[in-house]
């Protein structure tokens, strides 16, 4: 997991934070729900979809860089996110 930290950076992981929490933002707008609940998953879920997502044995997302690990992270978000909001109506 240190491996990790060296390659993405805190800096990857405060943007990938800042993504979750916009797509949670949205979430929350848009379904007329707690919006902070929902940028608090979605921050949970974009932090830890690298890590999903290399439990998965998709660690190449890791090798196409910094861009790429965002956008994944804001995917795994939003998925999430509609699970959170189907369980939570």
């Amino acid at each position: 997991m240190e491996a990790f930290f060296d390659v993405v950076g805190v800096l990857a992981l405060i943007i990938m934070a800042l993504v979750g929490a916009g797509v949670g933002w949205i979430v929350g707008k848009t379904s007329r729900g707690s919006t902070g609940l929902y940028m608090l998953i979605g921050v949970l879920a974009a932090v830890s979809a690298p890590f999903l997502l290399a439990a998965l044995g998709l660690s190449v997302v890791a090798a196409g860089g910094v861009i790429l690990l965002v956008i994944m992270s804001g995917v795994v978000a939003l998925i999430i996110l509609g699970i959170a909001r189907a369980i939570l109506r």
